[in-house]
Order: C-alpha cells, then structure tokens, then sequence
C-alpha cells in the first residue's frame, strides 16, 4: 500500500511539473497559455478579501508594480478578448486613483515617486489607448483626464534649477532619492507626453516630449551611439554628472517605446526614426543572449531584487508597442519577441493555480524562481506575439472615446496639502522652516521641563 501512495505522488509530481506545450501560431493556445499564467499572478493578489487592498498585491511588491502587472493584464485583456479580469482591473484602476484623480492615493501619499507616478499612468493611457470604458461613477472624469491630470503634474514638477532641468526621482523631500534624478521618472514623462501628443494631436504635449529626450541626451543619460546605451541616473549635487551606469531593461524600453510614439506622431520623422534605430539595436545587443531576453545586470549574478524581477515585463510591452508604431522595427522585434516567448513558455509549470513561470528563460526549463515579477514577464512577451493581430492604439481620431481635460490637474489648489509649496523651495522659505523648527523645538523643550518640575 505504501509503495502505490508513493507511485501516485510520484506521478502527480511528475504530472505537474512536466513541461508545458504551446504553439505560439494558435491565437487560442498563446491566450489559455497566458491566462494559466494570469492565475498563478492572482494568487499574489487579495483585493477585497481579508488583508487585502483593492489595487495592490500582496507584500513584498510595491505600489508600482501593481501597475505596471496591471498593465500587462490590461493587454491581455485586449489582445486575447479576455474579460474574466476586467473586473479586477476596473475597481483597481478606480481604488488607486487618489482624491485628486492624480494616482496619489493615500495610501501613498507620503512615498510615492514621480516612477511609481508614471508607471500607473502608462497603464491608465493603455485604457485610452484601447478604449477601456471610462469609469461610470458618477463625479468621476474619464482615463484621458486623469492621464492628463498626472502629466500636468509631472511637467509642473520640472526642475529647471539643478542640472538644467529633468525630474527628480522622489516627490517629497523626506523620501531617500529626492537629490537623485533617474532614467524611469523622466522616461514616464517622456512616454506619456509622446502618447498624448499622438492621441490628442496637440503639439504641447510633443515639444514637452522633445525636451525631455533632450535633456536625457545632453546629461548622457541616454547616449545615442550606432548600439544606445541608457543609463540609471546621478545626483544634483554632481550636477548630474556622478553616472549611475547600471543599465536596466525597463528603462530602455520605455525610452525606445516614447521615441517610437515620436517618430508616428511626427509623420515619420527621420530624426525620431535614427533614435528609434539606435535605441532598439542597443536594447537588442544588451538584453537579449541567442534572441532570448535576460536582465544583463543582475539576473547571471542571481541577485535581482523583487523589483528588476519584474522589469522584463514592462521592457516585453514596449518592445511589442514599439514594432506597431514603428514598424520598421516589426522585423527585428518579432524575432525577438518570439524567440524568448518560447524560451519563457520552457520556464513555466503547472502549479497549485494556473502556470508557474521561473526567471531564467534560457535554462529551457522552471528554475524554481518564482514571484509576481515573473510571472509577469512571462505574461507579457507570450502575449505579444498577438500583437500584430489586433488594431494598433487609438488615437481621439480613429475612435478613441475616453474624456479628455487638457487643464485637469493644472490649478494649484488641486494638489494635495502635502504637495503645496514643495517645488520650488526659497531661501527665505528654508529661513522660515527653520525659525518655526526652532520654535516648535522651544516650545516642546518648555513644556518638557514644566512636567518635570
């Protein structure tokens, strides 16, 4: 009896870990594929259950990557005509967005980053872009608003006074990071100016978009040789100077996916089309071995964090949104998108629920690293391979429906009180700061030695 209890477990262990089969060429295989791997992602969420908050995953992911995994579900949403999500996606896009309709929920309100900003604002723009209904509660504005609303707030942000411009990483002066001015925030800013620019067809949005990718070249943030390179960030305090000259693929791909909005927007521009070529053969060089896309910095040392875990995800999206509207770039993007999506189907199993997708795409099997970020990326570069199938993003022209406010966001008493008074700080700002510190100090020292005594 024993030896058939351990024969059973040894075929339901061989049963679940076999390998799983997928023809990327059947529109119905890549979607149950990808919906097998939505699963294994929810089982990293609560939502409204017990311990749960509507819109973010479990500790350890932070707030930002509930939207960049959202975004990614968003595609398969749109890609696969997938609704058993949309549910989920809907109360999250409306639980997150904040008072002011700016994605500063409370919850975030002391913490959150221009990144994390951008990042749950490119999702919300994949709303517009795909015609994901506007929110039906009443009061609230539709996606293209609340984009708007968080561009404002970026572009106003701007910090023309150290290092001649560009966003810092942090919003708030508390936050480790605030001296700090990074690739990720000003490569939000940039998409989304791109993507507003293309959407709305209104040139504010795309000379912003051009300043932005400017000052990412002339501080060598990005630098523009015949393989691109994009770096991490540097410090104010360096002038901007200090390099940080790790390189990450979320933040080459949405710098190559911004510049590719550009060259559509612009009709095709030359210029925008020698950047794109540029920042793709770069991408291509460094984040893909054999055709097979890997996390270069960290993922051979085995010691990506929770958060780069995740970053093929974004990086797979870009490259598939790139290839669409640029499609110069579809050659080259399609071999790769399809070469690591069937190295990254090699790396899922079935697990307790749906598919469980490991880190290393090139083992041609699970590797027993597992998370959010993985599944994710998983998520995402299978996908794309449906990406040619369906229509490219809207524009308010070929059907676009989403509630626009091109001023939403822009009156200074919008903000929250926390954000009142932040950017730009005076000297006679700091004096007074300090006479009230001193102040308060006295007062709290008075009353002090008055319990003692």
């Amino acid at each position: 009896m024993t030896g058939l209890l351990v024969g059973l477990f040894l075929l339901m262990q061989g049963m679940l870990s076999r390998a799983l089969d997928l023809d990327l060429s059947s529109r119905e295989d890549v979607c149950h594929f990808t919906n097998e791997i939505q699963k294994g992602i929810m089982d990293y969420y609560w939502g409204s259950k017990y311990g749960g908050i509507v819109g973010m995953f479990q500790p350890p992911y932070y707030w930002w990557e509930a939207g960049e995994v959202f975004g990614g579900m968003l595609e398969n949403w749109y890609l696969c005509d997938n609704q058993e999500y949309e549910s989920v996606l809907r109360e999250s896009m409306i639980a997150q967005t904040g008072d002011k309709f700016d994605y500063i929920p409370a919850n975030q309100s002391t913490t959150e980053g221009n990144d994390d900003q951008g990042v749950w604002a490119l999702f919300i723009m994949g709303a517009v872009e795909r015609n994901f209904k506007d929110p039906e509660k009443e009061g609230m504005p539709g996606w293209l608003t609340m984009v708007q609303t968080v561009f404002n707030k970026m572009e106003a942000r701007w910090d023309a006074e150290n290092c001649g411009g560009g966003l810092r990483w942090q919003i708030f002066q508390w936050n480790n990071g605030y001296t700090y001015k990074n690739t990720i925030a000003n490569g939000c800013l940039f998409q989304l100016a791109a993507r507003l620019g293309r959407y709305t067809g209104n040139q504010t949005y795309l000379d912003v978009a051009s300043k932005v990718f400017q000052w990412l070249v002339d501080v060598k943030y990005i630098v523009l040789e015949d393989k691109a390179r994009v770096f991490d960030g540097a410090h104010i305090h360096e002038n901007c100077s200090d390099i940080k000259g790790i390189e990450w693929s979320y933040n080459h791909g949405i710098i190559l996916a911004g510049a590719a909005y550009m060259y559509n927007a612009t009709g095709g521009s030359p210029e925008w089309e020698s950047h794109v070529t540029k920042i793709l053969a770069g991408a291509a060089d460094f984040y893909f071995r054999d055709k097979i896309m890997y996390e270069r910095a960290c993922q051979d040392y085995n010691t990506c964090d929770n958060d780069q875990r995740s970053f093929k995800s974004i990086f797979s999206r870009m490259l598939a949104i790139t290839s669409v509207v640029a499609p110069f770039t579809r050659g080259t993007i399609d071999e790769l998108i399809y070469a690591s999506a069937t190295a990254a189907s090699k790396s899922c199993e079935q697990g307790t629920h749906g598919y469980t997708c490991g880190l290393n795409w090139h083992k041609g099997t699970y590797d027993g690293v597992y998370g959010l970020g993985e599944q994710a990326s998983a998520l995402e570069i299978i996908q794309n391979v449906l990406i040619h199938t369906k229509a490219p993003p809207l524009t308010a022209d070929t059907g676009g429906q989403s509630e626009g406010n091109p001023d939403a966001g822009l009156d200074h008493d919008s903000q929250p009180a926390i954000l009142r008074g932040m950017h730009n700080i005076t000297g006679k700002d700091r004096v007074g700061a300090s006479l009230i510190t001193a102040i308060s100090l006295g007062l709290m020292l008075g009353c002090a030695l008055w319990m003692i005594f």
